[in-house]
């Protein structure tokens, strides 16, 4: 099929090579050989007069004519999917369909055992692809490459619709046998400290740290740096160091590890985490079933709980 003299199956090939920018595996991306992916590159070469993909130093770079196109021609593909690939009834207990998902290693610890608790309640038959949060983590949704993502209000695209999950803040975690655990945690005693703090895989400065000086005009001392927020309350046992965490994470572990709570010795609001979805899925009925799913894990975890099953 041709639409304004270019052949549409070539679409799917275009798509493969500018996110994999590589022709062999664009090939197995969409089960080609390489021969017959590099002649589709050549045509989509001549139909659009642009190399799409150059090679720069040892690896191929899309063109700036390919930049633009790659969200356009993911953006067709996504709407073909969700339109006439979708089946009209979703029923977890015959599907085998898959659901990739990004989430943080926070609602993995709270949310997501309740999640897959009660899809096994409801005899569920679906798989979970859990991913790691990312930035800008909109693009995937954009890409067709997850399916919900469930993140902060505060990230999510204003593209997209929402629906809010629960909301959680954040309190201090001290070893017990830290000088830290004893007395009240004032304001100087915390800025004072050394910290724990969840840097973003990739770099960049840590979240709380770029509240805290946009919001107090203040900065802590790092003492260690991780990549996961989990992983804080195990770290500072045995250490003067002090780690600011999701409540509902310290309240989880707490039982587990000899810790202590304290509140941040600042003014901070509440924060809401949500569920986002692409707007061409809102009518996808496994998709509203997993929405659901999540709502009504959301709904067992209590004001200050994490999801579990019954």
């Amino acid at each position: 099929m041709r639409f304004k003299k270019l052949d549409l199956n070539l679409l799917v090939a275009l798509d493969a090579l500018l996110t994999e920018k590589n022709v062999t595996r664009a090939g197995e991306r969409v089960f080609l050989s390489q021969s017959t992916m590099s002649n589709a590159l050549s045509r989509l070469r001549q139909y659009f007069d642009d190399d799409l993909l150059v090679q720069v130093g040892g690896r191929m770079e899309l063109t700036p004519r390919a930049a633009l196109l790659h969200d356009a021609v993911r953006d067709v593909l996504v709407r073909i999917d969700t339109t006439i690939a979708a089946k009209p009834a979703f029923d977890p207990t015959e599907s085998e369909r898959e659901f990739t998902l990004f989430v943080s290693d926070y609602s993995m610890e709270v949310l997501i055992p309740g999640m897959l608790a009660l899809a096994s309640e409801q005899r569920s038959r679906v798989r979970f692809n859990l991913q790691p949060q990312v930035s800008q983590p909109h693009r995937h949704l954009e890409r067709g490459e997850a399916d919900l993502l469930i993140i902060p209000t505060a990230f999510c695209s204003p593209d997209h619709p929402l629906d809010l999950l629960f909301e959680d803040h954040f309190v201090c975690v001290v070893w017990q046998g830290s000088a830290l655990a004893q007395g009240e945690l004032t304001q100087e005693r915390y800025l004072k400290a050394r910290h724990v703090a969840m840097r973003p895989p990739g770099g960049g400065q840590p979240v709380f740290d770029t509240w805290l000086a946009g919001e107090h005009g203040l900065s802590r001392e790092i003492g260690l740096a991780t990549y996961s927020f989990s992983a804080i309350p195990h770290l500072v046992v045995g250490t003067d160091l002090i780690g600011t965490v999701h409540r509902r994470l310290a309240v989880h572990l707490r039982p587990l590890l000899p810790l202590e709570i304290r509140p941040v010795p600042l003014p901070m609001h509440a924060f809401s985490q949500a569920m986002q979805w692409h707007k061409y899925l809102t009518r996808d009925p496994g998709l509203i079933w997993l929405r659901g799913l999540l709502k009504e894990t959301a709904s067992r975890m209590g004001s200050e709980g994490v999801a579990r099953g019954t």
